[in-house]
């Protein structure tokens, strides 16, 4: 396994889920209370296959430090859509468009942190 292929694989992976991440954050600002189900798991979904990626390739090719920063971001932009999902779209309350913006900062950042790193290692 090549960690340049890996990086590419999960950026790949997470701009598919962050066009996803953009249409519910355009759904919940435009007065939505919550996205479709079938969205937001698949947003979920892919951002998870890339992280599970990126985990097992720093696991075991290793990755450089600059993707070790951007896992942890996605570990808590992760953990803050698992409480936008089961906090509030299972029992169908509205999300807070605060969450939903931290969420969103947090991943877009672990994603350009690893755009970066995936640049730095190109070249």
């Amino acid at each position: 396994m090549e960690p340049l292929r890996i990086l590419i694989t999960a950026i790949a992976l997470l701009a598919i889920a962050a066009v996803g991440g953009l249409v519910m954050a355009g759904l919940r600002f435009a007065g939505k209370d919550y996205p479709p189900s079938w969205l937001a798991m698949l947003h979920g979904a892919l951002a998870t296959a890339a992280l599970a990626l990126l985990i097992y390739a720093a696991a075991t090719v290793g990755l450089p430090g600059l993707a070790i920063a951007a896992i942890v971001l996605f570990l808590l932009a992760g953990a803050g859509g698992a409480v936008l999902n089961l906090g509030y779209h299972w029992n169908r309350r509205a999300l807070p468009k605060g969450i939903v913006v931290v969420h969103a900062l947090v991943a877009v950042t672990g994603f350009i942190i690893l755009i970066i790193a995936t640049w730095s290692a190109h070249g």
